[in-house]
């Protein structure tokens, strides 16, 4: 927790004053308040400033928070296993598109591990929107791959514009789009919080009424559940969910899109208990209460609401292939047999004691194993095979 976490030292601290003027001057722009994912799309991505934008390590035990692929090699081969059939019933001119690559770690295992099986994509191609994050990407993957297969990674700047065919991949990608928070009125009308400044600094919310948008996304997932949500229930929300899933996409004809992030079904997501939503900020490993301190400095996430994202999914035109926890899908795709061909190649026992503690986190239930979820899907292609081992698709 915040208690424990020492104040940022002097430069951190500059730079999100920056950042603070440049959120503040928005809000007097828009008249006096902005709304909260406004707030939260200039915090992690104002360019230069943003927390996604700006040069800080965000990854792995130097940053502020460990993502899968920076734990080891296990994760994103059980991934890429997952995913080559796909490519493979697609053919030499399948795509893979990986969104929000991080520090390239998943990148460089999965596209080793493709060619190891033969299932190496004709173009590897990475949505990045961090400059920072993407020229930590080109050296480490620049690094690690021998030219020939370096030269197949290229980095966009939007979507693929052409009709192409392949897998899309995005890993802890969800939880960081601006989402809205709303508020729910004492005759259980839906209002919506927004961002205010504090004269003296700082940043308060206030509520303000919602626009019809908003307003039917909190409706409808309203008639899932077994009663209206109660008065000063507050939770997030995202109504360009839909949107940005076909836009990430692009012209996709063919192929298997795959997210893992942490979150629940609808259901639980919007359960009574959890009245106050789900948002969070995180630095240097501390869970932060107060996601508008230091605007720049710490990562703000919601969890993701996994109905929402299948919803999202069908939409575009695609079939749900399966959703289920990490632990279930890690294993299903290969988790043992990749554990013990790493341990065969492992320098000594240290190595081999590090490669066990990553299958612990990645798969036990108070680690990362139930926290986080995968979900799939599928057009004219099959993908179900990877969802086979406690596929929980009937809970969303």
């Amino acid at each position: 927790m915040t208690d424990t976490l020492p104040p940022p030292d002097a430069d951190a601290r500059a730079h999100s004053a920056q950042l603070e003027s440049l959120i503040r001057a928005d809000i007097v722009a828009q008249g006096g308040a902005i709304p909260f994912s406004r707030f939260m799309e200039l915090a992690l991505y104002a360019p230069g400033l943003g927390y996604y934008s700006a040069g800080a390590t965000k990854f792995g035990a130097a940053g502020d928070f460990v993502t899968a692929p920076e734990m080891g090699p296990l994760y994103a081969a059980c991934v890429a296993d997952a995913l080559a059939p796909v490519l493979g019933q697609i053919g030499p001119q399948a795509q893979w598109l990986e969104i929000g690559a991080g520090s390239g770690a998943f990148a460089e295992v999965a596209i080793k591990r493709l060619l190891a099986q033969d299932a190496m994509p004709a173009r590897y191609a990475i949505l990045e929107p961090s400059a920072d994050l993407r020229a930590r990407q080109r050296e480490r993957l620049q690094a690690h791959l021998i030219p020939p297969v370096f030269d197949c990674v290229e980095w966009l700047d939007g979507p693929i514009d052409e009709e192409w065919e392949g897998v899309v991949f995005a890993n802890e990608v969800i939880d960081a789009l601006p989402t809205s928070r709303f508020v729910i009125g004492e005759e259980g009308e839906v209002r919506e919080e927004y961002v205010a400044s504090y004269a003296d600094g700082g940043f308060l919310t206030t509520v303000h009424d919602a626009d019809a948008m908003l307003v039917a996304a909190v409706k409808h997932v309203e008639t899932a559940l077994d009663a209206p949500l109660p008065a000063d229930y507050r939770s997030e929300i995202l109504p360009q969910l839909p949107y940005w899933v076909q836009a990430v996409i692009g012209r996709l004809t063919r192929g298997a899109l795959l997210f893992c992030d942490y979150g629940y079904p609808r259901r639980e997501y919007y359960g009574a208990w959890r009245k106050d939503g789900t948002l969070r900020a995180f630095r240097q490993h501390h869970l932060v209460q107060d996601v508008m301190q230091y605007p720049g400095l710490q990562d703000i996430t919601a969890s993701v609401d996994f109905t929402a994202l299948a919803e999202a999914g069908t939409n575009a035109g695609f079939d749900l292939a399966g959703y289920c926890t990490q632990a279930s899908f890690l294993i299903g795709n290969g988790l043992d047999a990749r554990l013990a061909e790493a341990e065969a190649r492992a320098k000594d026992e240290a190595a081999r004691l590090r490669l066990r503690h990553e299958v612990k986190q990645l798969t036990l239930p108070d680690a990362m194993g139930e926290r986080f979820q995968f979900i799939g899907f599928e057009r004219d292609v099959e993908f179900e095979h990877a969802f086979l081992a406690g596929d929980l698709s009937w809970r969303l």
